[in-house]
C-alpha cells in the first residue's frame, strides 16, 4: 500500500521540486525594480513640478482655482462619484502604460498615443468605426445599469442578447416580405425576446426569492445551446457553419451618416442608442414608476408597506433590462457581414456592459461615455498591434475595472483630501486673522 502511495504522489513531488527551482531563479528584485521604476520616476517629476510651478504667481493663482473645485465638489456629492471613475481611467491608462515601458520601452510612447488616439487613425472612417462598436457594449451597459438602479444585478445580459439576436436574425431571414419596415420588425422581436429571457429571473426573484445572479448565470449558458440548436434547425448555412445572414432589408440602415463616415460601419444605431439613454434618464428620474423601481430596490419590504407592489416592480425591472440586452443583439447582427456562429461560450459583450455600468456609475450618461470611451480604447488596441498585441488594451480595461469597482473606497480618499485641504485653508485664513 507504501509504494502504491508513493508512486501516485511521486509526480506531485517532481513538480513541486521544478516549479520551486523555476521560482527560485526569478530574480524578483530586479523585476520589481523595472516595475516600480517608472511609477517612481513619474512621481518624482511630478512632484518636482508642483513645487516648480507652485512658487510662481501662476502657480498660487491655479492653487487658489483648485480650492474653489474643491469646494464646490465638497457640495455636490456627484462630483466625487464622478472623479472616481476619472480616477479609475487614469490609474487603468498609466498601469497599461508602465507595461508597455516593461515589454518594449523604445515603443511605449508611440504605442500608447496609438491607442489613446486610434479613433481618430484614418480619420472620419475610424471615428464611425468606433461609435459602431460602441453600440452594443452601451446598450448592455445600459441593462445591466437599469437593473443596478433597482437593486438586481442583471448578469444574465449575455444570454439577453444572444437570444435577441437570434429572434433578429430570425425575421431578416425568413420574413422578407415586410420591406421598408424589415429592420424594424426585427429590431422590436429581439426586444420582445430579450425581455422574455430577461423576465424568467425577474419572475423567480420576485416570487421564490431565488436570487437573480444564479439564475442569470445558468440562463446565458442555457441561451447558448438553445441559439446553437435554433440556428441549425432553422438558419443554418453548413458551408460555412454559422447562420445565414439576414436579407439587406433587414440591415439597420445608415442614412445620410455615410457620407459623414465614408467606409466606416456606422449606421442609425447610434441614434437609437441615444434614444434609449434619454428615455431611461426620463423613466428612472422623472417618472412615479421609475421611482417606484428605486425604491423597491433600496428596501423592499419598506417600498411593500408604503403600497408599492414590490413583485410587479421587480419583474418589470428584469424585463425591461433584457430588452435593451436584447436590441444589442440586434444592432449587432442586423449589419452586413457580422453572422451567429455556433459557440460554447458566452457572448462577451454582455460581461462587458457590467464593466460599462460600474466605470459610468449607473447613470445612462455615464454608461453612454464609458461606452464611447471603451469603443476608442479598443479601437486604438486594433490599431497598435503592429507594436503591441492586443492584450494590452485588455490589461488597460481590466485595471479601470478594477478600481471602478473599488469606487466607493475612492470616493472616501477623495472625500477625505477634499477635507483635508478645506481645513488647512480655514486654520490659514485664522492664522492670517491672528496676525492682522
Amino acid at each position: 500500500m507504501k509504494r502504491i502511495w508513493e508512486k501516485i504522489i511521486h509526480p506531485f513531488k517532481v513538480f513541486g521540486r521544478k516549479t520551486h527551482t523555476l521560482f527560485a531563479n526569478i530574480p524578483w528584485r530586479k523585476l520589481a525594480g523595472w516595475l516600480l521604476y517608472p511609477l517612481a520616476l513619474l512621481f518624482g517629476a511630478l512632484v518636482a513640478l508642483k513645487r516648480k510651478i507652485g512658487a510662481t504667481r501662476f502657480g498660487k493663482r491655479l492653487d487658489k482655482a483648485w480650492l474653489k473645485v474643491l469646494h464646490w465638489s465638497g457640495e455636490k456629492p456627484e462630483t466625487i462619484k464622478v472623479a472616481s471613475s476619472l480616477l479609475a481611467v487614469v490609474f487603468g491608462l498609466l498601469f497599461g502604460f508602465i507595461v508597455m515601458l516593461v515589454v518594449d520601452p523604445s515603443s511605449a510612447g508611440s504605442g500608447f498615443l496609438t491607442i489613446i488616439l486610434g479613433p481618430f487613425q484614418q480619420g472620419m472612417r475610424s471615428v464611425g468605426d468606433t461609435i459602431f462598436y460602441a453600440v452594443p457594449i452601451i446598450l448592455t451597459g445600459l441593462s445591466v445599469a437599469f437593473a443596478f438602479r433597482t437593486g438586481l444585478f442583471n448578469i444574465g445580459a449575455s444570454g439577453q442578447l444572444y437570444v435577441g439576436a437570434f429572434v433578429a436574425v430570425y425575421i431578416g431571414v425568413q420574413w422578407d416580405f415586410l420591406g421598408p419596415f424589415h429592420w424594424v420588425v426585427a429590431s422590436l422581436g429581439a426586444m420582445l425576446a430579450g425581455a422574455a429571457w430577461g423576465a424568467i429571473p425577474g419572475l423567480l426573484k420576485a416570487f421564490r426569492n431565488v436570487h437573480e445572479v444564479v439564475v442569470s448565470i445558468m440562463l446565458n449558458y442555457v441561451s447558448i445551446y438553445l441559439v446553437n440548436l435554433a440556428v441549425r434547425s432553422f438558419i443554418f448555412n453548413p458551408t460555412l457553419n454559422r447562420a445565414l445572414g439576414p436579407e439587406s432589408s433587414a440591415h439597420i440602415p445608415t442614412l445620410f451618416l455615410e457620407n459623414i463616415f465614408p467606409r466606416s460601419s456606422i449606421n442609425i444605431g447610434i441614434f437609437i442608442t441615444l434614444a434609449a439613454v434619454f428615455l431611461f434618464h426620463i423613466l428612472l428620474n422623472r417618472t412615479v414608476f421609475g421611482y417606484e423601481l428605486k425604491s423597491v430596490g433600496l428596501n423592499r419590504d419598506a417600498a411593500r408597506y408604503a403600497g408599492m407592489k414590490e413583485k410587479r416592480n421587480i419583474t418589470l425591472s428584469m424585463t425591461i433590462a433584457g430588452s435593451i440586452a436584447g436590441l444589442a443583439g440586434a444592432m449587432m447582427y442586423l449589419v452586413p457581414g457580422t453572422y451567429i456562429r455556433i459557440l460554447d461560450v458566452p457572448v462577451e459583450q454582455g460581461f462587458t456592459g457590467i464593466a460599462i455600468a460600474l466605470l459610468g456609475l449607473s447613470a445612462p450618461v455615464g454608461v453612454l461615455i464609458a461606452g464611447l470611451f471603451y469603443g476608442a480604447i479598443n479601437r486604438g488596441g486594433y490599431f497598435a498591434q503592429s507594436l503591441y498585441r492586443e492584450e494590452i488594451v485588455n490589461v488597460i480595461i481590466a485595471v479601470i475595472i478594477y478600481f471602478s469597482a473599488l469606487s466607493l473606497f475612492t470616493q472616501q480618499m477623495i472625500a477625505k483630501y477634499i477635507n483635508r485641504r478645506t481645513k488647512k485653508e480655514i486654520q490659514l485664513k485664522e492664522s492670517e486673522g491672528d496676525v492682522g
